[in-house]
């Protein structure tokens, strides 16, 4: 069978991040990333759309998730939405790093999405922390992964 690769596209709706801060994805690791699609928070929901690929190295082993965007080691992948200075907010008084698992992805997900090129894969995390400053960390109560139309805007 060999190594089959495929792209499956992600989505994270940052549900009501504080207003005045910039958000983005982390691309790359260490200092040498680069903050891509970088947005600034109106308090309203940000979204960031992206492709990872999928390795499939045997007919029972779980999804294997690469690219630019993923981070962290095998079996616990994640990416970064990276905040304030770290998105290159010069004047931002918050230098901080947001941790989406990219736990709980299946195979038949993949499938599903595979199938229906008009579907993708989203998550909704909260954008503000309890202390009302930008949420940061690994994600708590982390909601999951559902397949959604990709044009659904909500």
């Amino acid at each position: 069978m060999g190594h089959v690769q495929r792209e499956l596209m992600l989505r994270i709706v940052l549900e009501g991040p504080p207003a005045g801060v910039d958000f983005g994805l982390q691309n790359g690791q260490g200092n040498a990333y680069q903050t891509i699609q970088k947005q600034r928070s109106k308090g309203e929901d940000l979204q960031f759309q992206f492709g990872i690929r999928i390795k499939r190295n045997g007919a029972s082993d779980a999804p294997k998730l690469v690219g630019s965007v993923v981070q962290g080691p095998a079996g616990a992948r994640f990416v970064y939405l990276d905040i304030g200075t770290y998105a290159g907010q010069k004047e931002s008084c918050w230098s901080r790093r947001l941790k989406v698992p990219l736990s709980g992805i299946t195979w038949d997900m993949i499938d599903q999405s595979a199938v229906d090129s008009r579907t993708l894969l989203e998550t909704r995390v909260p954008g503000t922390g309890r202390n009302g400053g930008p949420n940061c960390g690994t994600v708590k109560q982390f909601a999951g992964w559902r397949l959604v139309s990709a044009t659904t805007r909500k």
